[in-house]
């Protein structure tokens, strides 16, 4: 089985099932990205690109 890593971080892990779907944090998603403001980056862009919530949700 292959397993996706990012600096040692199992992304596999990262993905939670609730309610049948699958997701990941916010925080969980700054964190991979690396980002020095935290979880307001990743919010303002999802909130800039309207692509991506064809595909994801976020909340």
């Amino acid at each position: 089985m292959n397993e996706l890593s990012i600096n040692d971080i199992k992304v596999e892990d990262l993905i939670y099932e609730i309610r049948g779907k699958q997701v990941m944090l916010d925080s969980d998603l700054a964190r991979l990205y690396k980002c020095a403001s935290g979880t307001k980056s990743i919010n303002l862009a999802v909130k800039r690109r309207i692509d991506f919530q064809k595909d994801l949700c976020f909340n």
